[in-house]
């Protein structure tokens, strides 16, 4: 892309409930929250703006940590960017920072890995401030063989029996770095690192550590069952609210503001 005189990357981090947005990515018909931050910076910046992520949020999903970039030719000063968005801005989705990018990076090509954040309310009583950011799960659970399970996904693996078609991929091969549970109060709470993820691979995840939390999957089956890549043969999708973008690494300037 010819870059114009004055014209420069910026990479923003941000976080957002996703309750109210049809997903990060934009839409023909519903509210997102790509169009939603375009439209807010394309009225500080004084141009059309075009966003691009750091990945595809699903319907309901939240990020902590978000990281989008953009190209512009305005002299906003990188300092103000933050809250001349924010005032444009509904409450539910923040920018915390800006910072100058390479012109070459791109917030999702230019990433080196993501964690995800799975949260359950494992609890017979409902909370009404968990509903759109916990799934309510009324049924015990074991923890510890939630842990064995969410460790034999770890490593480099055909990750095709814990994804739901979407959008296509060269290869659905991923390394995972870990895949953690732990459990607070009646929450708990299971953070999946790795090089990438495919559609719904967390919340498929999460689905087979519950199946195997009450003994309809073994945590020692889940190594054949990758192998054998059939979706039908693993736990459930489960719901987006308790999904969160939790962590992203980048490299130089903008991994430091993503800390």
């Amino acid at each position: 892309m010819e870059r114009l005189p004055g014209e420069r990357n910026i990479a923003l981090r941000l976080s957002y409930d996703g309750s109210a947005y049809h997903g990060w990515q934009v839409q023909k018909t519903e509210i997102s929250v790509a169009e939603t931050l375009e439209t807010a910076l394309s009225k500080v910046c004084g141009h059309r703006v075009k966003v691009v992520g750091c990945g595809r949020t699903d319907a309901g999903v939240h990020a902590l940590r978000y990281c989008a970039n953009f190209r512009t030719t305005s002299r906003i000063p990188i300092d103000r960017l933050p809250l001349a968005v924010n005032s444009r801005l509904p409450a539910d989705i923040s920018v915390s920072d800006a910072v100058e990018a390479p012109w070459d990076f791109n917030a999702i090509g230019s990433c080196i890995k993501k964690e995800y954040i799975y949260k359950i309310h494992a609890s017979r009583i409902r909370d009404p401030f968990l509903e759109k950011r916990a799934c309510f799960y009324p049924s015990a659970l074991d923890i510890e063989k939630m842990e064995r399970a969410g460790r034999a996904f770890e490593g480099t693996h055909d990750f095709a029996a814990v994804r739901s078609v979407g959008t296509p991929t060269k290869t659905t091969v991923r390394t995972v770095h870990w895949c953690r549970t732990e459990k607070e109060g009646d929450v708990i709470t299971i953070a999946v690192c790795a090089d990438g993820f495919l559609y719904n691979m967390v919340r498929a995840i999460v689905g087979t550590m519950v199946y195997a939390s009450y003994g309809k999957i073994e945590p020692e089956d889940i190594p054949a069952l990758l192998e054998k890549g059939d979706r039908r043969l693993t736990g459930p999708t489960m719901p987006p609210q308790g999904l969160y973008l939790n962590r992203i690494w980048y490299e130089g300037e903008v991994g430091k503001m993503m800390e």
